[in-house]
């Protein structure tokens, strides 16, 4: 592969020449900046590769934290200040913040509404780059140019001063950021005159619930390109000039420079979850060499080529900014958390070992948000694609069932951090095997799905489903309205029942419908039986009159006072009218108990309604704005919904709705992205985008136990796919087009498709599947025979 720089150009322009005719970057079509109004901590970090440990980022907010521990915070369109460039980024994780200034020194960031209160610096965004693998901005209180990049594991800085003689570099990393909380003991300390070295330990509000015995350590070592004239330090206490370390909360240093004008200093950071040396280690491995323009070439070659496993073509450039910058962020959602040795950060602030994971390539250990919803957009794009990071979250979770006889649904250094309680890791790993996606012990796999689907006796608290004795015991969770708020804990549960109890009861059906097709290709008949009764538990709460899920008490009667709209009350992040269609293991099985019209007149009336409000919770910027709407794409769990016409002999209703969420829900603007500030939970409403842009899903999230894909409506005319198995898939999508959205007929490799779905493996054979699409729809195309639903 060779690499072209074209100098003077807004963006990188990255040119490929390996015998091939050259292609335009994709780095063009990717805006980081689309949905920054209200984004969470990891959303806004430009400055990294895929799954990066250096997530380098400005952060106009970040050590205000948020109380609740998940919120909004880090980069907000709709501030104007910058306090820091921070070094780490992921769910409940982040520290270590650089600010470079001048004039009188102030140690503390400032107040947003009182930017001089601090270090903070206003800027405007016409001074403001953001690309894949690099970021750059001027500070405007300081006439400074702030540049960064990264290697995995390794942040670069590069700032570019004016002439002064009070010019210097903040390292202040005592203080919380992002999604972190307070810092419980910090330490910096200057090695020699250009190195730096030290680490951060946080308690995590979700470690704190989760996992309370759990911590979070953040290390660094550093190389300085300049001698600093002088150093001082700081603390919660206050400044000790002329000291060269500092321990304890509010620590960091001050490095003071006499500058000449346009003169630039450049920091090299190596970062680690498990030790100093290794962080040390990371940096001499990755960056010893490394310049900054080099690591910015690399990093934008190494988006370039990830980026470009799905080739999109078609003459909307707004589409294709909606797809890449979709991509990007399911590429940069989660993070690796192993060093290049193979160490990793256990529970507590131990240290592990990686094991050898077998076939396949090397699994790294990453820190993840919950699967919650994932298997709807996250694995199946990593399926399609990107198969060793499927491989790696397997890995991961199998690693921690190992260490703590648990699997955590979500994880920050080990530590459990679910945050939604339901655990569908076993479900996932299950997904992973029927795609065929075994670089690890299955037996050890399976045991701890099975342990995930029915073990209940020393749960840890932080591994979900706690009321999983209940599950099994009823055949559905009992809804115990007293535990909305039970002695100050709120949305109680346990082996009893829980207050979010449907929404519990309709996960755990599916999780246990995914583990049983697991049991059964591995021959073990007794648990396959008792998962696949489980995984029809959805029937008991479903009233027969209302055809809704309502919540239903342990004595067999449905709750009184029930609202089909009222959010929370017995479902999670959702309603009812939601809710009731989450039987993704079996659509014909409810379609069959609402009736086939009245199931497709009461979806077909659901977007009808939705679509006044673009889908979600219409211009309201807040992740939880649709919690009470008919339907949410900004969140979880309804992301399925719109491909259940497919199943119910309708699927020109399938491709009529997924294009319209494709082109209302998403937009281009910082504001309007993701929804308006709705959840997009570490790439996971980008996945979706992206699969369903391709016209490619599975409701059931490739849990069956040969898994089929579902066709929608393709938005691009070719998307050109480098399969995960090394082959290539070209999707045709002849006269598509905004109007014309319905499929009049399909083939593939010459053979046409009578069906508006196929088996996986045989799309993942390779070769070509051609669209030809209209403007009506062709109702006789795909209704005849529905995808299996067979159990």
């Amino acid at each position: 592969m060779k690499l072209i720089f074209k100098a003077g150009a807004g963006a990188l322009a990255l040119l490929l020449a390996a015998g091939e005719a050259s292609a335009q970057s994709v780095l063009k079509y990717v805006n980081p900046n689309i949905g920054t109004a209200h984004s969470r901590w990891f959303f806004y970090t430009p400055a990294a590769v895929p799954y990066g440990m250096a997530k380098l980022a400005p952060s106009t907010n970040g050590h205000y934290g948020n109380p609740s521990g998940w919120e909004a915070v880090g980069y907000d369109t709709r501030q104007n200040s910058i306090e820091g460039f921070v070094h780490f980024h992921e769910w409940q994780v982040g520290g270590v913040s650089f600010m470079p200034t001048t004039g009188e020194l102030r140690v503390q960031p400032g107040d947003l509404d009182k930017p001089n209160s601090g270090y903070r610096s206003k800027f405007d965004r016409k001074n403001q780059v953001a690309e894949p693998g690099y970021y750059k901005v001027l500070l405007d209180d300081y006439g400074i140019t702030a540049e960064l990049t990264a290697t995995k594991r390794v942040g670069f800085h590069r700032y570019t001063f004016p002439k002064s003689d009070q010019a210097r570099i903040i390292l202040d990393i005592g203080n919380k950021q992002g999604e972190s909380s307070d810092v419980t003991d910090a330490n910096i300390r200057m090695v020699d005159a250009t190195h730096v070295e030290g680490f951060v330990s946080t308690y995590p509000k979700y470690v704190k619930t989760y996992d309370p015995s759990g911590k979070v350590n953040m290390y660094f070592y550093g190389e300085i390109s300049k001698a600093p004239a002088s150093v001082g330090a700081f603390t919660a206490a206050g400044i000790q000039e002329k000291q060269n370390s500092a321990t304890g909360k509010g620590a960091g240093l001050f490095l003071n420079y006499q500058t000449t004008a346009q003169e630039k200093v450049e920091l090299k950071i190596g970062l680690s979850y498990t030790s100093i040396a290794n962080a040390k280690a990371n940096l001499a491995a990755e960056a010893k060499t490394l310049t900054f323009d080099q690591a910015r070439t690399a990093a934008q070659a190494t988006w370039q080529r990830e980026l470009s496993k799905i080739a999109v073509e078609g003459s909307n450039e707004q589409d294709k900014t909606k797809f890449y910058t979709g991509l990007f962020h399911a590429l940069l959602g989660r993070g690796i958390a192993s060093d290049v040795n193979g160490a990793y950060p256990k529970h507590g602030g131990q240290v592990g070992q990686l094991v050898a994971s077998g076939p396949g390539p090397k699994a790294e250990f990453i820190n993840t948000d919950a699967i919650w919803g994932g298997y709807w957009n996250l694995t199946q794009l990593w399926a399609l694609s990107y198969p060793e990071w499927y491989g790696s979250y397997v890995n991961t979770e199998l690693q921690v069932y190992r260490d703590k006889g648990w699997f955590g649904d979500g994880l920050a250094n080990s530590e459990y951090v679910s945050g939604v309680g339901t655990n569908f890791v076993g479900l996932a790993v299950a997904g992973a095997y029927q795609v065929g996606i075994r670089n690890y012990d299955v037996n050890l796999a399976y045991q701890a799905v099975k342990a995930n689907e029915l073990n209940y006796r020393n749960r840890a608290f932080g591994s979900g489903k706690m009321d999983v004795k209940a599950f099994t015991q009823y055949g559905y969770v009992p809804f115990r309205d007293d535990y909305k708020e039970y002695k100050g804990e709120w949305y109680k549960t346990d082996s009893t029942g829980a207050y979010f109890s449907n929404s519990h009861t309709l996960e755990y059906s599916y999780s246990a419908f995914a583990a049983a097709q697991m049991a059964k290709a591995l021959g073990k008949k007794a648990d396959y039986e008792q998962l696949l009764k489980l995984s029809n538990s959805w029937q008991k709460i479903l009233n027969p009159q209302s055809k809704l899920m309502q919540p239903k008490l342990a004595d067999g009667t449905f709750a009184s006072n029930f609202k089909p709209f009222e959010p929370w009350r017995g479902f999670q992040e959702g309603n009812s009218m939601q809710y009731t269609f989450y039987v993704p293991q079996n659509p014909a099985g409810l379609i069959a108990a609402m009736g086939r019209d009245k199931f497709n007149n009461r979806l077909d009336s659901i977007f009808t309604a939705s679509a006044k409000t673009g889908f979600g919770g219409g211009k309201e910027i807040d992740a939880f704005a649709g919690v009470n709407a008919i339907y949410n794409h900004g969140n979880q769990p309804c992301l399925h919904i719109s491909w259940l016409f497919n199943f119910s002999g309708q699927p020109w209703l399938t491709q009529k709705w997924t294009r319209q969420i494709c082109d209302e829900f998403y937009g281009t603007e910082p504001i309007h992205g993701y929804g308006y500030g709705q959840d997009e939970d570490q790439g996971q409403l980008g996945s979706w985008y992206v699969i369903t842009a391709l016209g490619l899903f599975d409701v059931k999230g490739f849990t069956d136990a040969r898994p089929i894909i579902e066709l929608g409506s393709p938005i691009f005319s070719k998307s050109t796919i480098q399969l995960g198995n090394q082959k290539k898939l070209v999707i045709e999508a002849k006269n598509t087009s905004k109007t014309n959205m319905y499929v009049q007929s399909a083939e593939l490799n010459g053979k046409p498709l009578a069906n508006c779905w196929l088996y996986r493996d045989e799309l993942m054979k390779g070769g070509k599947l051609v669209f030809t699409m209209g403007a009506q729809p062709n109702k006789a195309w795909g209704s005849k025979t529905p995808p299996p639903s067979a159990q």
